[in-house]
């Protein structure tokens, strides 16, 4: 592949070794995807000792980008990093530790979140703006308000989307409507449209704690389900996520929405189909930020199952007259050849209504005679196995049609065993 012109000068900077020289050159590559010689460049100034190069190296370990994925590897580069300094390595060393796998959870999530945020890390800010906007206390209320506003001024798009909701909704201020409208007119010469409306109720704390405290093991208290069917097993809890949270997981999926698929029963191949009429994104693990990761914690958390055996997060969208017609999700033997199957089959799955849906879009579930009502925050969970791990043919249910409005909504399906690799 031929140098383009700036390539070719990065390249001539880089010949004598420098850490910072070779750092460019590798971040221009990964930019025209030429993955494999910005993975081993990372590492040679990574082994000179610039933490940049470092966590950018770690991160492609994380992700296996232009290598095998390593998460253990990318934690020791993550602290060596962090050894020098560096609060956004100590950023993805909270991120990791989350799923409790390639690095325990050692107690300074919390510390590590603060120290990103005290540096003006965009990801920090968002993920501290959403954790604070939770809670229903005016103290927190305004550091949500003025974190998102930090993050706003430091480009954060997403930032800024859910401040624009916030000021035009009086959430957490009184209504700022010329405020709102001025994000929003000057995203809207970018392309970035509008959210549409979230209102779940306010999450309930089962163990308040003291405002302003960063306290990310809150994802972790206790739940209240209510029980909606015993065969199949089905489960609902409202107030799952919050308002932000919910914009959160649409601003990230928007521009990703592909028609969705379903999957071939004997190749595993994913195929369009006309039982399945949505849009969806399926959040590629390397743009999960740690504000995505402690949704997704939250979110098996409430299904009672390992954030490690989560497959990867899709988001959905229905438009009117869209659907999906009864199927079940447990995958059939020959389709989990080619994904994971020492994780096993689809143990259960969590779903969580995203916005308020005018009319139609109901979960329905034939054989239990049940429909569960899309309001926004509301998750419901089902098991898709028997408890002996066979598949349950009773776990047979469809998303009807979205009559009025668009219905958004995030999956998880959860595995028997681990999916992920941290």
């Amino acid at each position: 592949m031929t140098d383009d012109p700036d390539l070719t000068r990065l390249r001539l900077d880089a010949e004598h070794g420098s850490p910072q020289a070779l750092y460019r050159l590798a971040t221009a590559l990964v930019v025209r995807h030429r993955l494999d010689e910005a993975c081993m460049l990372h590492r040679r100034a990574a082994e000179a000792g610039l933490a940049n190069a470092q966590i950018e190296y770690a991160r492609m370990l994380m992700f296996g980008v232009g290598t095998e994925a390593d998460p253990e590897h990318a934690v020791e580069w993550l602290l060596r990093a962090e050894s020098v300094g560096s609060p956004i390595a100590g950023y993805f060393l909270a991120l990791i530790a989350l799923g409790g796998m390639a690095l325990p959870h050692d107690g300074r999530t919390n510390e590590r979140l603060l120290a990103a945020i005290q540096a003006d890390y965009p990801p920090a800010l968002r993920a501290a703006a959403i954790h604070f906007g939770r809670r229903g206390n005016e103290r927190d209320q305004a550091l949500c308000l003025q974190l998102l506003e930090r993050g706003a001024g430091r480009g954060d798009v997403v930032a800024a989307r859910l401040l624009a909701e916030r000021l035009a909704r009086g959430e957490g201020c009184p209504a700022q409507p010329r405020a709102a409208q001025e994000i929003l007119q000057q995203l809207a010469a970018h392309g970035v449209t509008r959210l549409p409306a979230s209102t779940p109720p306010p999450p309930t704390l089962q163990a308040p704690i003291a405002p302003g405290t960063l306290a990310l093991e809150e994802a972790l208290q206790p739940l209240a389900l209510t029980p909606r069917s015993s065969a199949p097993r089905v489960a609902t809890v409202d107030g799952l996520l919050s308002a932000d949270e919910c914009r959160l997981l649409i601003a990230t999926a928007q521009p990703a929405l592909q028609r969705s698929q379903t999957i071939h029963p004997d190749t595993g191949e994913p195929m369009p189909h006309e039982q399945r009429t949505s849009s969806d994104s399926a959040l590629d693990p390397i743009v999960e930020d740690l504000a995505l990761r402690v949704v997704q914690l939250r979110m098996a958390h409430a299904a009672g199952v390992a954030l490690p055996q989560a497959e990867h997060l899709t988001v959905l969208r229905y438009a009117p007259g869209e659907e999906y017609r009864p199927h079940r999700d447990y995958r059939p033997p020959g389709s989990l050849e080619r994904d994971r199957p020492e994780a096993g089959n689809r143990l259960r799955t969590i779903c969580v209504y995203l916005n308020a849906v005018e009319a139609g879009g109901e979960t329905e579930f034939p054989v239990a005679g049940l429909r569960v009502a899309p309001l926004p925050g509301r998750a419901v969970i089902f098991d898709n196995l028997h408890a002996d791990g066979r598949p349950d043919p009773d776990s047979l249910h469809a998303g009807l049609p979205v009559q009025r409005g668009e219905k958004w909504l995030a999956t998880l399906w959860l595995r028997e065993r681990p999916y992920r690799l941290f």
